[in-house]
């Protein structure tokens, strides 16, 4: 990290961001006031990332942090130093094969112009983790913004993507914070 104001005249102070993202160690360097949405697109070269209000009110620019969904634009860089990312470019199985909900969101043309998209992916790939109920599926969806579909094929790919959860993980117990 780069020692208090020894940054030349006119230089942003940088500092060094360790983070482990989709399982691979990344050292970033970047400005203090760089939030992890633009760190990941501009450092980290992982531009599916989407950064659209830039408010945190829309949702495309939802990561994992430590398994929790969060809203990229509101998260400093060097606030996740040291921790866990997860993007949508490492939602693909081992094998190359899509995540389920890739693949139910396909199969319920629960996207359009895409933009939102990889924030949907995000914030489902947690909610699945927690064990979430097929009921609870509207709500989750609700979190975030899609201007195109109307929300009925991401509904019912989150429902079906949250039964898929149930029968592969049925004789486990929900992941819960």
């Amino acid at each position: 990290m780069t020692a208090p104001g020894s940054a030349a005249a006119g230089e942003e102070e940088t500092h060094t961001v360790r983070l482990l993202v989709n399982g691979a160690r990344r050292e970033l360097r970047v400005p203090a006031r760089r939030l992890l949405s633009d760190a990941l697109r501009d450092e980290a070269g992982l531009t599916g990332t989407h950064v659209g209000c830039e408010a945190g009110v829309c949702g495309a620019c939802t990561v994992l942090l430590e398994d929790q969904p969060v809203r990229s634009c509101l998260v400093l860089a060097v606030q996740a130093d040291g921790r866990r990312v997860e993007t949508v470019e490492g939602l693909r199985g081992p094998d190359g094969e899509p995540h389920p909900l890739q693949a139910a969101i396909a199969r319920h043309r629960g996207l359009q112009c895409g933009f939102c998209t990889s924030g949907f992916l995000m914030l489902g790939a947690g909610w699945l983790r927690r064990g979430p109920s097929r009921e609870a599926a509207r709500e989750c969806v609700a979190a975030n913004v899609c201007r195109c579909t109307g929300y009925a094929g991401l509904v019912a790919a989150f429902e079906e993507a949250a039964e898929e959860h149930d029968r592969r993980h049925a004789d486990q117990p929900p992941d819960r914070p």
